[in-house]
Formats: C-alpha cells, sequence, structure tokens
C-alpha cells in the first residue's frame, strides 16, 4: 500500500505541474482510498500492484486501443520472443478490471468471467493467445467489460462542441 501511494502521490504531483488548478490536492488520497475499497475489502492493508495499475490504466484518459494495450503488457507471460496471455492472465484481468463496477454494485458474477474466458479462446488449440487476438476480442467488446467502452465514448463525448443552437 505504501508503495502504490508514493507512486500515485508523484503521479498526481507530476500533473499538477502539468495542469496547475485542474488536479485536487487530494487526488492521490482519494484514488488510493478508491483503490482499496476496490481491492482490499478485508482490510489486509494490501493491494496488488498489477490490479492497481489495471485500474489506473482503465480510468486514464487514454484511448481505448492504448488501455486494451497496456493490460495485455501488465497480465501478458513471456514465451520466448513474445509474450502471451494465458487463460488464467486474463482470468486474473477480468476479476481486476470487474472490482471498479463492483465498487458501485454493478459487478458480475464470476460465471460472467468464465464466460468471456471461453469466448476469447473459442476456437484456440493453444493454452495462450498473442496480443492480436486478445486485442480483437476486446474490440468486440465483450459483455464483461462492456462499462469501458462505454465510459470511454461518453469521457469523449463530453468534449464535443457544436455551433448549432437550439430554439
Amino acid at each position: 500500500m505504501q508503495q502504490i501511494s508514493r507512486m500515485l502521490t508523484k503521479l498526481f504531483r507530476r500533473a499538477r505541474l502539468e495542469k496547475p488548478g485542474q488536479v485536487d490536492p487530494r487526488a492521490a488520497e482519494f484514488t488510493l482510498s478508491l483503490l482499496v475499497a476496490m481491492y482490499d475489502r478485508s482490510g489486509t492493508g494490501y493491494v496488488r500492484t498489477r490490479s492497481a495499475a489495471a485500474a489506473l490504466i482503465s480510468l486514464s484518459g487514454d484511448t481505448l486501443l492504448a488501455k486494451y494495450r497496456a493490460f495485455f503488457q501488465f497480465y501478458a507471460v513471456p514465451d520466448g520472443k513474445e509474450a502471451l496471455i494465458t487463460r488464467s492472465a486474463l482470468r486474473s484481468l477480468l476479476t481486476d478490471l470487474n472490482q471498479i463496477p463492483a465498487v458501485v454494485g454493478e459487478g458480475c458474477t464470476l460465471s460472467c468471467v468464465e464466460i468471456a474466458i471461453h469466448d476469447c479462446f473459442h476456437g484456440v488449440l493453444n493454452a495462450a493467445i498473442v496480443e492480436e487476438k486478445f486485442l480483437s476480442w476486446l474490440r468486440s467488446e465483450p459483455a464483461v467489460l462492456l462499462w469501458l467502452p462505454t465510459c470511454y465514448r461518453l469521457s469523449a463525448a463530453e468534449m464535443v462542441s457544436h455551433q448549432a443552437r437550439c430554439r
């Protein structure tokens, strides 16, 4: 928890320098509280760094593709020259990501995660998939993660302005 707290403090300090007046001075504290609510419900004082990274990536203002690639980087397993996502790694990613809607009472069941894993690996004979297969599956907007592109679109729509006037 201390490591994540230090990282968040640095992150938001840098953001305040880049965008003065736009970042709440307590942003690191609030973000840590959110991460604790999502990933330390039993009060152990421990949050996995990878889980915290998945949450920060998903809540970032980056593009969906950039988020998907970052998920792959954090959860993939090296296999010779390339990295692969195993069923186990995908289960871990989906479980971590589903803590985000769960914190507001919108999480899905474990069976949703298993159905998504089966869907992602449909027709795959190997024990793991390459990045392109993973990205292709995410672009198909699986139901278990439908909240992610929806939130992205809502965020992107906030920046749209039209020169039309309504009567």
